[in-house]
């Protein structure tokens, strides 16, 4: 599933990256687009987050997929914090579907070797597609259970050859306020900004996702580049990602940055730790009856096993 492979595929001359711009990247790039990704996305703007009926290509992978049942298409695409669209659950769906997520390019720089502004085509490359079934848990006691498509976050950082000064990896959603409303406001600093410890983001568990129930990502979910990091509240899954830094020191995020007795930097989902206003012990499942028994919120949201060993030796309490 790892395994990457270059295939010569037709595609329009407009969709053709300019020799001189291959051939300055080809390290990073190895060869070119991939069969996997020219078939997910297609040659068509509408299908990057245009039109989420686009179809993905993409195999099931059930090592790190959870048992639990997935939540409805529905419920995903219509109950979303993201408040550069609006501050209500409902106001993402309603305002984000003319968003424009192509063309796209995406920033790399900071502490690497290979540094750059890449087209999102050049970013995707032939990192073949994966559905993972992953519990997401929010900061405000509500969960879901949600089919994401996409690919190891790792994958995609090694190959801009990171520096030994590279501690800490931060992210930043795209800046425009003609689109998202949300950012003519001052209900945060903008743009949202976002950061994970090197191992944090190196680990197998973090997706860098473009899609969820095999279709490419809805514009409200955080088309056409989002961040997923199950273990964590859902705040670090930063959205509309255009430029990525890797840094020495610990980034200044959002949230922590604009409530940080509420909101901590590593934000893992810890149900001894509670909000300032409201207990996070347990939790409330989105889409299930109103009357529905609350349930226990479960110590690194559920995958405590795969990366507790992480934090050995930290207080949780303190780093939260």
């Amino acid at each position: 599933m790892r395994t990457t492979s270059s295939h010569s595929i037709g595609i329009a001359p407009s969709e053709i990256t300019p020799e001189h711009k291959f051939l300055s990247r080809r390290a990073v790039l190895a060869g070119g687009f991939g069969i996997a990704v020219a078939q997910s996305f297609g040659r068509e703007s509408r299908a990057w987050g245009q039109d989420t009926e686009a179809p993905l290509t993409f195999t099931r992978n059930a090592q790190y997929s959870v048992t639990d049942t997935p939540n409805s298409f529905k419920d995903i695409s219509t109950y979303n914090n993201y408040y550069e669209f609006g501050t209500d659950k409902s106001d993402p769906s309603e305002h984000a579907q003319q968003f424009r997520t192509r063309p796209w390019s995406v920033t790399i720089d900071g502490e690497c070797e290979v540094k750059g502004t890449f087209n999102l085509e050049d970013i995707l490359k032939p990192n073949p597609l994966q559905e993972r079934v992953y519990r997401m848990r929010c900061v405000e006691a509500w969960s879901m259970v949600v089919p994401w498509v996409g690919f190891p976050l790792a994958d995609l950082l090694k190959r801009f050859k990171p520096t030994s000064n590279a501690k800490f990896v931060k992210f930043f959603t795209l800046l425009d306020l003609k689109q998202m409303p949300g950012e003519r406001t001052s209900i945060l600093d903008w743009p949202y900004t976002e950061g994970l410890r090197m191992d944090e983001a190196m680990h197998p568990l973090t997706l860098m996702t473009v899609g969820l129930y095999g279709k490419v990502l809805p514009n409200q979910n955080g088309a056409p580049l989002r961040l997923i990091v199950p273990w964590k509240y859902g705040f670090k899954g930063i959205k509309a990602i255009n430029h990525i830094k890797f840094v020495e020191a610990m980034p200044q995020t959002t949230w922590a940055q604009s409530a940080p007795s509420e909101y901590g930097f590593y934000a893992n989902v810890n149900p001894a730790v509670d909000h300032p206003r409201w207990s996070q012990a347990t939790e409330r499942r989105i889409g299930g009856n109103v009357f529905d028994q609350r349930r226990p919120t479960l110590p690194f949201n559920g995958y405590a096993n795969e990366v507790a060993s992480l934090y050995t030796g930290m207080n949780l309490k303190r780093f939260f």
